[in-house]
């Protein structure tokens, strides 16, 4: 036991240090540059504030030091927009290593220090209040939480959102699909789900807000305040970012991973696209193949440039077999956990698909691992294929991460698709190639694509496609309409919006609240923020 668990157990041991030295703790938790920016971001709001009052209420929640600091700014920009909010925020640095009692009520006292010029204009709330460690019952005054019977007794809706929680966020820290239920970090996180939810209750139950806006609202404590929300049938908003600057991901009532494209098909997928939209999806396709950035993005969607399709095949060894391109999620990742129609996980998918194909010499299978996984710390989709067929045939071509290969040259040889969630999915369809998907991805359900929903379905429809893979090539209005979703999903479903959570100061430098509450901020990033704040979404 270090000195500082034995001070956090001594009640205000951490109150009394800090008062005598107030300074950042020595921990990972960092909200300098905020520090340094709220106390001018604060007075260029306060003019549009006291103009303004009859907004929406809404409580925004954060945790995680990077979250709190681009909250902290959100929240002005809403209060500068009429709207009263409450933020609320739990200090944690990291999501999946524990933190003594001392350090943990250092980093509480400091975020609040930080977040004092905010006073008068947004309410900040500390989640790490006495109390919340009571029976949910007794916190909430009433007890009508509890479901029927299940195996080990009767459970509340509570423990079974706790437990569901911290299994995807273990999974997702992991970047597994299955994991000790005994491990320290599992149990980490069932205690910290737990605490979050139980603060979440009491302050969306005593506080009744029209809106709770949440960043991502899927893993973490953001994800189970999420839960806690909507359970309360609360208008519940998250948001995330892509790769592009000034954009921003939004949903309203669902998570916004789940990337829930519904409304804006429906509002969109029968309108054929301009001759300038056209240019631009072209645009975005040939930066998408080429290896070259695209707009304000950040990145590079390839490594390497194309050499084309049938040069690639030569370098591969690959005939004049029928080629099958299954393109990997990254394991774990926070666009594939969860997404399960027929398979009890994606690695399991691939290891059936394997299987299949090394009864199949007729066709030539190339699995291109995700490049993702050279950044990830989990196993490797390359060693659940070895695992399965360790003396593997020579039809079957696995392209590992580290790989200098261009997935769109494989995609112009490619007589057949197979996609977990990957876009790849959707862009081999605009190719005109057919694709099979097996998870729940955004843009199944769009009416190019092929979306079995057992292991016979799947493997029945792998017989009929693979007899005669021409025939099954797209129809024209098939590789419209993916063209027209692509269009819908890369340009219409971000809008447009001043900061990302990466690079956020350098957004702030170029993006200020005065200039963001502005007539010309308004005009550019108004949408975006009326519906953080619930407003109906319109596309």
């Amino acid at each position: 036991m270090t000195i500082k668990d034995i001070l956090g157990k001594i009640p205000f041991s951490a109150d009394l240090y800090d008062a005598i030295r107030p300074a950042r703790p020595n921990t990972r938790y960092n909200l300098s540059q905020l520090e340094k920016a709220l106390p001018a971001a604060v007075e260029q709001v306060r003019p549009y504030a006291e103009k303004k009052s009859n907004g929406k209420r809404i409580v925004l929640f954060a945790t995680l030091h990077y979250w709190v600091e681009q909250a902290a700014i959100i929240g002005l920009a809403l209060r500068g927009m009429g709207h009263p909010v409450t933020l609320a925020y739990l200090p944690y640095g990291d999501w999946d290593k524990p933190i003594n009692a001392f350090d943990l009520r250092r980093q509480d006292l400091y975020t609040k220090r930080v977040l004092k010029p905010l006073k008068g204009l947004v309410n900040v709330v500390s989640l790490l209040q006495p109390g919340l460690d009571t029976p949910l019952a007794d916190a909430l005054g009433y007890s009508t939480l509890a479901t029927p019977p299940m195996s080990g007794g009767a459970m509340t809706w509570l423990d079974e959102a706790v437990e569901a929680a911290s299994a995807f966020d273990t999974m997702y820290t992991l970047q597994v699909e299955d994991f000790d239920r005994e491990s320290d970090l599992y149990r980490l996180r069932l205690a910290r789900n737990r605490q979050a939810a139980l603060a979440a209750f009491r302050l969306l139950t005593e506080s009744r807000p029209e809106t709770v806006l949440v960043p991502n609202g899927l893993v973490t404590e953001l994800g189970m305040f999420y839960q806690v929300a909507r359970h309360l049938n609360l208008m519940t908003v998250t948001y995330e970012f892509n790769d592009q600057r000034e954009q921003i991901w939004l949903s309203q009532n669902d998570i916004v991973m789940r990337q829930n494209t519904d409304a804006l098909w429906a509002a969109k997928g029968r309108l054929p696209l301009t001759e300038a939209e056209r240019e631009k999806i072209a645009a975005l396709e040939d930066a998408r193949t080429s290896a070259k950035k695209y707009g304000k993005g950040t990145r590079f969607w390839q490594d390497v440039a194309s050499v084309g399709g049938e040069k690639l095949r030569s370098s591969l060894n690959l005939d004049e077999r029928p080629v099958v391109l299954l393109a990997t999620n990254v394991l774990g990742d926070s666009l594939t956990l969860g997404r399960n129609i027929f398979t009890a996980s994606m690695a399991e998918w691939i290891e059936k698909t394997v299987q299949y194909f090394a009864r199949r010499p007729d066709v030539q299978l190339v699995v291109r691992v995700h490049p993702g996984e050279r950044l990830m710390k989990g196993p490797s989709m390359v060693g659940v294929i070895e695992r399965t067929v360790p003396e593997r045939p020579e039809h079957l071509h696995v392209i590992g991460p580290n790989e200098k290969v261009n997935t769109y040259d494989l995609m112009e040889i490619a007589g057949l698709g197979l996609a977990y969630t990957t876009t790849v999915g959707m862009e081999m369809a605009m190719r005109g190639v057919p694709v099979i998907l097996a998870g729940q991805t955004h843009y199944r359900g769009r009416g190019f694509t092929y979306e079995p929903t057992t292991y016979d379905e799947y493997f029945a429809l792998l017989d009929r496609l693979l007899t005669n893979l021409p025939a099954y090539r797209l129809t024209p209005e098939q590789v419209e309409t993916a063209w027209n979703y692509a269009y819908r999903f890369f340009f219409d479903f971000p809008m447009a919006f001043p900061w990302r959570l990466m690079k956020f100061w350098q957004d702030w430098e170029v993006w200020p609240l005065n200039r963001v509450l502005s007539d010309e901020g308004r005009a550019e990033f108004g949408k975006a923020f009326d519906s953080l704040a619930g407003e109906p979404m319109e596309y």
